[in-house]
């Protein structure tokens, strides 16, 4: 069953892509799961942007689904230079977008929120901003996620492929990050950056592929 959602153009004056899907349920302060997307829920091919090319990777749809059963909002927040360079639009991004959702929904699963950057330094104008605050791994895209509902940061996650995705969830304030290796996580250097992200107050763990967050977040358990 599909979703009973809008997806369009929501892209800000200032060029960042929020998208609200659904409300978390109540009014209570949630503990929030956060996901980068190409090489965590879906293959990184590279650019992605062709409807062919959107493919679900395995345990996606699980483990969104026990973060809604659970209660727990999920929100993507992804890096989109390509859009920054030329490579494609938002309109290609939205038709990404609308497949990757309508997947997740017939396995019984949604996300609540999607933000998406496009700024880089090797960008076109105007978006070749050097340290854009939205752009991973500063913590923007996570903070701004704040604005669309109530967000326990000191007990919500980052799932990402990259140390960026980890930095980002630092930066932002969160309890912890898990590397999956299902994309640029495999690379040595991305598991050392990431693992440097550890100390006393943000945790770093490190997994195969999305579905080990069952068992290797606490927001699971």
């Amino acid at each position: 069953m599909r979703l009973d959602v809008t997806y369009g153009d929501t892209v800000g004056e200032d060029g960042v892509w929020v998208q609200l899907l659904k409300q978390p349920i109540g009014t209570l302060v949630h503990p929030t799961l956060f996901l980068d997307r190409d090489g965590v829920i879906v293959d990184d091919v590279g650019y992605l942007h062709k409807v062919q090319d959107t493919v679900l990777i395995p345990g996606s749809v699980e483990t969104i689904r026990r973060a809604n059963l659970l209660g727990l909002p999920v929100v993507i927040v992804t890096n989109q230079s390509g859009i920054g360079r030329g490579i494609f639009g938002w309109q290609e991004f939205s038709a990404v977008q609308e497949k990757m959702l309508n997947d997740l929904s017939d396995g019984g699963a949604y996300v609540n929120a999607v933000l998406a950057c496009p700024f880089h330094v090797e960008a076109n104008p105007p978006w070749n901003n050097v340290n854009h605050p939205d752009r991973k791994p500063a913590p923007g895209m996570l903070l701004r996620a704040g604005k669309l509902f109530s967000i326990d940061y000191t007990r919500s996650w980052i799932i990402g492929d990259h140390a960026n995705d980890i930095r980002a969830g630092k930066s932002a304030g969160i309890q912890g990050g898990l590397l999956v290796a299902s994309g640029h996580g495999s690379c040595s250097h991305q598991r050392e950056n990431a693992r440097a992200c550890a100390n006393n107050y943000f945790c770093v763990n490190e997994g195969n592929t999305i579905i080990d967050a069952l068992h290797l977040i606490p927001l699971f358990n």
